[in-house]
């Protein structure tokens, strides 16, 4: 019994020990009622409600959700963020305190816990949200308004993570838990007390699906394709619309499918149709590997091994190197230059959002200094400034602009007229992506490939080329199998013991141009899931459980 009293006092000093421990920085002030009342309480709300005219009555309770509808929770707490974590490590300093921690999110379902996250440090809570100093927050789990935020991808992962599994069709209980948490380093996590808490009944109902929703599209006339007349199973297409049209298959847009030549398949969703103009983001890069071997064709540029040198008079960029002036356009095509620039690295200086807000990206490229662990040449590390660098080269060396050479040499003889380039902020056509697009448009390209270079009779692209890219130049490191050409992606599907090997155009958000290697098919799927971790998953989903089992059954 004494050994029980001393552990409880022990506890109950350490309590008071933490309580004294003096904020690091002086928090704003609680003035508002409503936050006052609520201090410790996550509340959920149906939209962007600002603070000051948020209400009581606007308190979510019940809340109907689908993937078309905003759920928002406004935190109200009784300290900072950053207090909160100087409670765990009174000896860090501000700076690194903020470096080292930020806020734990628990999401319980029906009382059982599903998934938990400490969001990245550098998550913050809106541009006028400072954590070291604000007591309230908001954040949208879901938005149908073109939010692009760290916490509705978490609540993505929620969903991947067993959350979708737990909010079946029904009521459910959705509980929010948030706590402060330090990261010092691999072996010491330090998660404080729960800082506030919050409960919503949630509705789920799967949405109403109709026959024209599931039905196999029509292909209207005027397509600039002559139609398939093959056969394939159309239940599998209608359990595809199906899938789409209950959102299990997320924000697709279009579906199209050429076989032998000819138009299969042309099905469009989510508000698309045949005249809309898709955002592939880097599927456009692919772009740039054509023009280069047009360019090459018609003599304006060598070849793909020539060094920058040629282009560019380095010595008056930053960070000269030797190994810079030696980087060549084929290391640029297959992403293996030795530039210090990597996209799946935030923390590295040539990540592409580093690039963006500069006002020459030009220039942001050829600065970077090189990485002295790597060789040009010898390891794939996808590089959209390299992409930047190939239009900016294209656009020097081709007569009048890169704009006008691609209309004239490849989208005219394609009779290709709708499509929309982004620029570079010198206007050069941006290289990097984001060239749009008719989803039958995307099809006459991969086709062009498929046809080895040759559209209706006439050489496009040389056959040298072609086969140049869509050859295995590197492997892609920690992906079993998977290469990459010039600009060009390459994987294999195996279905039930069988493989089929694809070059592919890829890009953000679940947009993807299959040419099947050994198969007579070219496939084109389109959509919106920008930043979702599902958007490629699904893309290989359709391709594997329905599309090649309804075209090859």
């Amino acid at each position: 019994m004494k050994q029980i009293l001393i552990i409880l006092f022990s506890a109950l000093m350490s309590l008071k020990t933490v309580g004294q421990i003096k904020d690091i920085i002086t928090p704003e002030i609680i003035t508002n009622p409503l936050h006052q009342a609520n201090i410790g309480r996550i509340t959920f709300m149906a939209s962007n409600i600002p603070l000051n005219v948020y209400k009581k009555e606007d308190f979510l309770s019940t809340f109907e959700l689908s993937h078309k509808s905003s759920l928002n929770v406004r935190v109200f707490m009784a300290n900072s963020v950053t207090n909160y974590l100087h409670q765990l490590a009174p000896e860090l300093s501000l700076e690194e305190l903020v470096k080292s921690g930020n806020l734990q999110f628990s999401f319980f379902v029906d009382g059982n816990l599903i998934y938990k996250e400490n969001i990245h440090h550098g998550c913050n809570f809106g541009s006028s949200v400072n954590k070291n100093t604000a007591t309230t927050f908001r954040v949208p789990l879901t938005s149908t308004t073109g939010e692009d935020w760290w916490a509705m991808y978490m609540w993505d992962r929620f969903k991947v993570n067993g959350g979708e599994k737990a909010l079946s069709e029904g009521k459910h209980y959705l509980k929010i838990e948030l706590r402060p948490y330090l990261k010092l380093n691999d072996s010491d996590l330090r998660v404080g007390e729960m800082i506030a808490k919050g409960e919503v009944e949630l509705l789920i109902k799967s949405p109403v699906i109709t026959k024209e929703q599931i039905a196999v599209q029509a292909i209207a006339p005027n397509s600039g394709w002559e139609v398939s007349k093959d056969r394939y199973d159309t239940q599998k297409i209608e359990a595809l619309n199906t899938a789409i049209a209950k959102y299990e298959l997320k924000q697709i847009t279009s579906i199209v499918v050429i076989k032998d030549n000819k138009l299969l398949l042309e099905e469009y969703f989510n508000d698309a149709n045949r005249n809309t103009l898709h955002d592939p983001r880097s599927a456009g890069k692919s772009f740039a590997s054509t023009m280069m071997g047009i360019a090459i064709k018609d003599g304006y540029i060598n070849n793909e091994n020539q060094p920058l040198k040629n282009f560019y008079d380095l010595k008056k960029y930053a960070n000269y190197a030797d190994n810079k002036s030696e980087v060549t356009i084929k290391n640029l095509l297959t992403m293996s230059s030795a530039f210090e620039g990597s996209d799946s690295d935030g923390d590295s200086p040539g990540n592409e959002e580093n690039m963006y807000p500069t006002d020459n990206w030009v220039k942001f490229t050829l600065d970077l200094p090189m990485n002295n662990h790597k060789k040009n040449g010898a390891q794939w590390d996808y590089f959209t400034a390299g992409v930047v660098l190939l239009g900016d080269i294209l656009n020097k060396s081709v007569p009048e602009s890169l704009e006008k050479y691609s209309d004239q040499k490849l989208f005219k003889p394609l009779n290709i007229t709708q499509y929309q380039w982004q620029y570079t902020p010198q206007k050069v056509v941006n290289t990097a992506g984001s060239l749009q697009m008719r989803a039958i448009d995307y099809a006459k390209y991969a086709q062009l490939y498929k046809n080895k270079g040759k559209w209706k009779g006439k050489q496009i692209i040389p056959t040298d080329w072609v086969a140049k890219t869509l050859t295995k130049q590197i492997q892609i490191p920690e992906r079993e199998n998977e290469h990459y050409g010039y600009l060009f992606w390459n994987k294999t599907y195996s279905i039930e013991g069988k493989n089929y090997e694809v070059f592919y155009c890829a890009g953000n958000g679940g947009n993807e141009f299959l040419i099947f290697k050994d198969l007579p098919l070219v496939i084109i799927i389109t959509g919106k899931a920008y930043n979702k971790p599902y958007a490629h998953p699904q893309v290989d989903k359709i391709v594997k459980e329905y599309l090649l089992p309804a075209i090859l059954f």
